[in-house]
């Protein structure tokens, strides 16, 4: 992948990832999530290292590189796929989605803290609108009437972690492979989500066997496509062109992730959650630094 290249293959793993809310939610109502979780991160950190070996550059990291991928693999795996498969237990699909779409405002925050970026007034601006429209999906709830799903604030605190690893990806592999960076951490991680499951849900991975044909294709295709190739795709680019300049793609996953569950999964779309999107987008345009971005070319080409 090369910087001109980069917002293609975006593009292509926004479809996959907002396709991918609508797979996991099929996949946490037929097993126990966070063992399905860990096997589901498992193989796709396994199908990393395939490629790696198929391309001769897989290696071994050092005892100081172990610990950053351990690090950044507690928010970028650990926690986020945590948060994210307890949380649609107890919420929708859609509210998922649309919840995840504040990544980037999260991702600009986080960015301000870890990497000292900038703070414009229309970032700040954008910020607080982000928030607003958070806070309305999560009020309209699943049913569009003013109550917030219990799953809903798991969901906020899986975007939360995401948000906090893109950066430590930014701030913190200088010098280490972002490809091996990503399979390492992805073996890690699905070894301690295991760890997990096997604390807190006796039976996890004996509902891995109870599933139907079709919920294994499902299975294997969120971790090769969505999860396995996504993540190698994803955080070569965030190498590339930033942290934030990356997660305003989102927004093309937060629009297939609704209109997937809206399609595929019958469910509802109430007024709120529409009015919280057109908010979220508004406020990933402003807040992660787009707008500034574009008016910044507009004055160059100006010269002014």
């Amino acid at each position: 992948m090369t910087q001109s290249n980069a917002y293609v293959w975006l593009v292509s793993i926004m479809v996959a990832w907002g396709l991918n809310v609508v797979a996991l939610k099929v996949l946490v109502e037929a097993f126990s999530p966070v063992a399905m979780t860990s096997l589901r991160i498992f193989t796709a950190g396994l199908a990393v290292m395939a490629v790696l070996a198929i391309q001769k550059k897989l290696a071994i990291p050092s005892a100081k590189q172990l610990g950053i991928i351990v690090l950044i693999g507690l928010f970028n795996i650990v926690g986020h796929h945590y948060f994210l498969s307890v949380g649609l237990k107890g919420t929708t699909a859609v509210n998922t989605g649309l919840i995840l779409g504040l990544i980037p405002i999260l991702t600009a925050i986080a960015a301000l803290i870890f990497l000292k970026a900038s703070l414009t007034p229309l970032k700040i601006m954008g910020i607080l609108i982000g928030f607003g429209g958070v806070a309305l999906v999560m009020m309209a709830g699943s049913t569009g009437e003013f109550s917030i799903a219990a799953g809903d604030w798991f969901i906020l605190l899986a975007a939360v972690t995401q948000a906090i690893s893109f950066v430590l990806i930014k701030k913190m592999t200088v010098d280490l492979n972002v490809i091996v960076l990503t399979g390492w951490m992805m073996i890690t991680g699905s070894i301690i989500l295991g760890i997990i499951s096997l604390l807190t849900e006796p039976s996890g991975y004996a509902s891995l066997l109870t599933g139907e044909g079709y919920h294994y294709a499902v299975f294997f295709a969120s971790a090769f496509i969505a999860t396995g190739i996504g993540h190698m795709i994803y955080n070569n680019a965030i190498r590339l062109i930033g942290p934030s300049e990356a997660a305003v793609f989102t927004n093309l996953n937060l629009l297939f992730s609704i209109t997937g569950a809206a399609i595929l999964l019958n469910e509802p779309v109430f007024v709120g959650q529409i009015v919280g999107f057109l908010l979220i987008v508004a406020g990933v345009l402003s807040g992660s630094g787009a707008v500034d971005h574009w008016i910044r070319s507009r004055q160059l080409k100006r010269g002014v």
